[in-house]
């Protein structure tokens, strides 16, 4: 059982070393338009922060 223990604890520690290396690179401005596809949908990519707010507010 002590193995087990070991085995599953270093599991846990990676896992969140993995979680907290994804949350901080997804939290990065230069990387967001590479990792998010719904910018590129919505083809509001290359706007302004105001005129991506307008493209939203039209909508309702």
């Amino acid at each position: 059982m002590k193995r087990f223990d070991r085995i599953l604890l270093k599991l846990i520690v990676i896992q969140f070393v993995i979680l907290v290396f994804t949350q901080l690179l997804i939290q990065q401005k230069s990387i967001q338009p590479y990792l998010s596809r719904v910018v590129q949908y919505e083809g509001v990519n290359k706007l302004t922060v105001t005129e991506w707010l307008e493209t939203f507010s039209q909508e309702e």
